[in-house]
């Protein structure tokens, strides 16, 4: 044995760089093929995804959904995540969701109500959160970080929003000392002037926004026709009431409803302003008022190496950022570089980015403004073809995102996403493939030394 361990020494004596370059080691070891990132030796200890699903995302008071209960909604994908991984619905330590438009009591309650429909013993608690319409990625870093910080074990974070019931409303009284406050001004703007405002600050022209629409759905309806979204969209069965007739009936929805394959710039062309006479934002170029849920399956990475359960993504790092609420939709081009930095990476490292087309008139600009190569972005389209739910956008992209990166493999290693807030926030959370691994950081004990030399036996 002591031959053995005196051979190793040798070894690791010409492993070591003769220049001033740091020392090789388990505990910081390059990960993969991005230099600038390194993991460190807690590799069991990374918060990881070993679900996320959604239902389709449809129209409101058109969609398929305009006759299903919210709480119904959230309650078939609660049951997806625990069912699709034969999670015991008793070990979820909590359960989180996002969520924007509805009273914030009877939400909670209507979430609660969804859990027991999903099988949740009384012992797994809920709670909801709301930080517009990055709630569901929200409720990802809320999770992530309980998890982290030993609160309990496994955790899930959803999104929900039905906006047939709940539609955006304005602040039903307004204090008067908002006007002696600029910015508190600011944050009662509807948020399509602030995207006139971004449009018109920064530049960005009708055309281009009418572009990003044209491409948001062409990018959807490919990735819908080749079965992409199949990966992360539940089928739901539900009912649907003809308004005209009366007559209900039961239907299975399993394709977001709002693409329009055939959206060209003719068309799009010809609507007309919708929230300034002179304005560049229209219906076509703005995000869906959509109905939809979504749920995500987080644990420590060993919890699920012990479970046997396949690893989807990791959690890497998030950011929420304040900025100037006149120009809310600027957010992402502020939280998106803050969350990449803390997670120890650059800009040219990320592989994939989902950003919420709330406005083609943001998304365009930070597109620009952090210089994005435009084939990284949103790559099977956005909100303005698949649709908005407030509350769920956060928890739909993590599985867009996730399940491409999947399909793409060691070319996507790093994702991001990110979205606007209302009143004048970004947020952006880093996530990196799940089936990514390290030399030396990611050594397995072996139980048998069969394969050692004889002096080490």
């Amino acid at each position: 044995m002591e031959k053995a361990f005196n051979r190793q020494k040798v070894l690791l004596a010409h492993l070591q760089p003769t220049s001033s370059s740091p020392l090789l080691s388990a505990s910081i070891c390059a990960a993969g093929d991005s230099a600038a990132y390194h993991r460190t030796a807690a590799f069991g200890d990374d918060i990881v995804i070993v679900a996320a699903y959604r239902t389709a995302i449809c129209k409101a008071r058109r969609g398929g959904f305009k006759d299903t209960f919210p709480d119904d909604l959230l309650g078939f994908v609660l049951k997806a995540v625990v069912e699709k991984t034969n999670v015991n619905p008793s070990e979820v330590g909590d359960i989180v969701v996002g969520t924007v438009l509805a009273p914030g009591s009877e939400r909670a309650i209507e979430c609660r109500m969804a859990a027991f429909y999903a099988g949740f013993p009384d012992t797994v608690p809920l709670r909801t959160v709301n930080r517009q319409c990055s709630s569901g990625l929200q409720a990802v870093a809320d999770v992530a970080a309980s998890i982290k910080a030993g609160y309990y074990d496994i955790g899930i974070a959803a999104g929900l929003e039905c906006m047939t019931v709940n539609g955006i409303r304005t602040v039903p009284k307004v204090n008067p000392r908002v006007e002696a406050f600029q910015q508190a001004r600011d944050c009662l703007l509807p948020m399509g002037m602030t995207s006139e405002n971004v449009a018109q600050r920064y530049g960005v022209t009708r055309q281009d926004q009418d572009q990003a629409a044209v491409d948001s759905h062409r990018k959807a309806a490919a990735a819908r026709a080749s079965g992409k979204f199949k990966d992360e969209i539940i089928p739901v069965t539900t009912k649907i009431v003809d308004p005209e007739t009366g007559i209900q009936k039961v239907i299975t929805i399993s394709e977001d409803d709002g693409i329009r394959p055939n959206s060209n710039l003719a068309e799009l062309s010809r609507l007309k302003p919708a929230f300034k006479k002179d304005g560049s934002t229209t219906a076509g170029n703005a995000s869906q008022v959509s109905d939809g849920a979504g749920a995500v399956l987080l644990m420590k990475r060993s919890l699920a190496a012990q479970k046997g359960l396949p690893i989807l993504g990791v959690f890497r790092s998030f950011a929420a950022v304040g900025v100037d609420p006149a120009v809310m939709g600027v957010g992402p081009a502020a939280a998106i570089p803050a969350a990449v930095k803390a997670a120890g990476l650059e800009l040219n490292d990320i592989d994939l980015f989902e950003i919420n087309e709330a406005f083609a008139s943001q998304y365009v600009y930070c597109i620009k403004k952090l210089e994005l190569d435009p084939e990284k972005v949103n790559v099977n389209g956005g909100a303005i073809a698949l649709g908005h739910p407030l509350g769920a956008t956060g928890a739909r992209c993590v599985g867009t995102l996730l399940n491409e990166m999947k399909r793409r493999g060691k070319d996507s290693r790093f994702g991001v996403i990110s979205m606007c807030i209302g009143s004048g926030m970004g947020a952006a959370a880093v996530f990196e493939r799940g089936d990514c691994v390290d030399a030396l950081c990611n050594v397995q004990k072996v139980e048998s030394n069969d394969l050692l030399s004889k002096d080490a036996r």
